[in-house]
């Protein structure tokens, strides 16, 4: 499962020049904005460019939020719920969201594991994410975080206050400048 912002793109042209075996692997998404496929704002954009069209998967199932986020959650719903997640690739933002699971939105208590997010704080306000559940019942979480704007949310997830902390036994690659200062509150 893959993810977008600036993090994980730095990973996935990493990943585009390792010799794997590309042609086992199914690649799903985490999250989409509400956008084209082809949009600059696209996730699915962002990692066809620095991954996806430098190798071979056996399939790709990218979100269509194009059609609404309310549409394209129920068409997610079933290849997410009928294909168990191996590796899930997540960032986080400066606010501690995660996929498009912000603080304090209604999509943090979803019962599904695809849902509609409406009223996102950054544009577009209109997503379709995983949820919680999905994330969850993943079997190898791994959350990329780099820079500086995002040591306080770090420490907000390590504290379970952010939607990016609330994944038991996600493991996190963080750079040194991401990282809280040692005894941060």
């Amino acid at each position: 499962m893959l993810a977008g912002g600036s993090t994980p793109r730095g990973a996935y042209e990493l990943l585009a020049k390792r010799d794997l075996a590309w042609g086992r692997t199914t690649v799903f998404f985490g999250d989409e904005r509400c956008v084209p496929p082809f949009d600059a704002e696209s996730n699915y954009e962002l990692a066809r460019r620095a991954l996806l069209q430098h190798v071979a998967p056996a399939s790709i199932h990218r979100m269509a939020a194009e059609l609404g986020p309310e549409e394209a959650a129920a068409r997610y719903e079933g290849l997410v719920a009928a294909a168990p997640m191996d590796l899930v690739l997540l960032g986080i933002g400066p606010d501690g969201h995660t996929a498009s699971l912000f603080p304090g939105n209604a999509a943090l208590g979803a019962s599904t594991y695809v849902v509609a997010v409406h009223g996102a704080p950054k544009p577009p306000s209109d997503r379709v994410t995983l949820t919680l559940r999905a994330l969850r019942e993943a079997r190898r979480v791994i959350v990329l975080v780099a820079g500086r704007d995002k040591a306080d949310a770090v420490r907000r997830a390590i504290a379970g206050e952010v939607p990016a902390g609330m994944i038991p036994g996600a493991e996190w690659l963080v750079t040194r400048d991401a990282a809280p200062e040692p005894g941060a509150s």
